[in-house]
């Protein structure tokens, strides 16, 4: 790699991961907001709700292709985020 490519390359990778700071940060108000959903929840079967997660996934696809996303990226995403917070609510669900 040419020391030019190898300083724009630098370059880009100081823009990721001052991206990935802001996700950061955005993940944290999510598990803050997500706390508070499940301080709601009664019951631990009401932790998965599939059609909230097929409006989720379908409302994620037409933003991703109005902003010119490829979907396959952002379902990826959100399906492991989904899966993520399931399991920290399964992990944290204090009643029965």
């Amino acid at each position: 790699m040419s020391p030019d490519k190898f300083k724009k390359l630098k370059k880009l990778r100081k823009n990721l991961d001052n991206l990935d700071n802001s996700l950061i940060a955005l993940i944290k108000k999510r598990t803050a907001i997500v706390d508070k959903v499940l301080e709601l929840k009664e019951y631990k079967n009401q932790i998965v709700d599939n059609k909230r997660i097929k409006i989720i996934l379908s409302q994620i696809k037409k933003k991703s292709i109005k902003n010119k996303i490829d979907p396959k990226i952002t379902k990826k995403i959100w399906l492991n985020m989904i899966r993520a917070y399931i399991d920290y609510e399964k992990r944290n669900f204090d009643k029965k």
